[in-house]
């Protein structure tokens, strides 16, 4: 995979970011993650995360169909008391996501977006 390991690392590099990860949400299969501290939220629980959070993008799209909505989910925010979960998904890649597992103190989730968005367009695989 081309570069998989260097957006990882870039999306690390987001304030906040304790933990990023690209998933196939068709397979439930991680393609690649990482994280700052081990302890704070560890590379198996990012797997772990991407297999769980990938029903959570087919149940919203379940959901996106149901209610007849055409247009397609950008990303999905879980809010933790005491971190966000940023799922992300890709336009340019059919079925792949991003996932990123920020400190809610220290993050900005209207940059987070941003640049997230920005490593994405660099993305290849």
């Amino acid at each position: 995979m081309d570069n998989i390991a260097e957006s990882i690392q870039n999306a690390l590099s987001i304030d906040g970011t304790i933990g990023a990860a690209i998933g196939d949400w068709g397979t439930g299969f991680s393609l690649g993650q990482a994280s700052v501290n081990s302890n704070a939220f560890s590379e198996l629980k990012l797997e772990q995360a991407i297999a769980l959070n990938s029903e959570v993008i087919k149940a919203k799209n379940k959901a996106r169909d149901g209610l007849q909505i055409t247009s397609p989910i950008e990303d999905i925010l879980i809010t933790l008391k005491d971190q966000y979960h940023l799922i992300r998904i890709c336009e340019l890649m059919e079925g792949v996501f991003f996932y990123l597992v920020m400190d809610r103190e220290k993050a900005n989730l209207g940059l987070a977006r941003m640049k997230l968005r920005q490593i994405e367009q660099s993305l290849r695989m």
